[in-house]
């Protein structure tokens, strides 16, 4: 194997919508994690296992995956962070703001490592760039269709403190 084959590279994409929905209706929606699949291509399936960790399923370039990962911060109406446990290392963070009482803004902020020919390739190409940009337009359309959120989650998980 050559050694742009075994490299591992941690990527960056951030991406940012505006929803046409209420603050509160755009978060609550969010926290419905089990509902994922309803608008993020690829992903098979999320079950929450508890507050604070999710177990994934979802097809990458052709390959099923699976791996947990844990919410590491969520204060409701303005942000949810989350890392992997297990799998591939992946973390990141999804903010939400009013931009007045009928529109909200999200930003999406994705750190992953790829690894190997094909997903440097893949990468290249922006081929997980435009996978995200599609899946905040489609649940950009999901929630707008409805008007209303499917479920809501408003528990706080703090930032864990530091020992020292």
């Amino acid at each position: 194997m050559d050694d742009c084959m075994k490299t591992i590279t941690i990527e960056r994409i951030e991406k940012a919508i505006q929803v046409n929905a209420r603050l509160s209706v755009v978060y609550n929606q969010w926290t419905q994690f089990e509902e994922f699949p309803n608008f993020m291509e690829g992903v098979k399936s999320v079950v929450q296992l508890n507050d604070r960790v999710l177990a994934w399923r979802a097809e990458i370039l052709g390959q099923e995956v699976g791996w947990e990962a844990e919410i590491t911060r969520q204060v409701p109406d303005q942000q949810i962070s989350w890392r992997s446990t297990s799998g591939r290392p992946n973390k990141g963070t999804i903010h939400f703001k009013s931009v007045n009482t009928e529109t909200t803004n999200m930003t999406l902020l994705i750190e992953y490592e790829t690894r190997g020919l094909l997903e440097k390739i893949a990468d290249a190409l922006g081929a997980l760039s435009f996978r995200i940009a599609g899946d905040l337009r489609r649940f950009r359309k999901f929630i707008e269709q409805r008007g209303a959120a499917t479920g809501a989650w408003r528990g706080i998980i703090p930032i864990p403190a530091v020992i020292l």
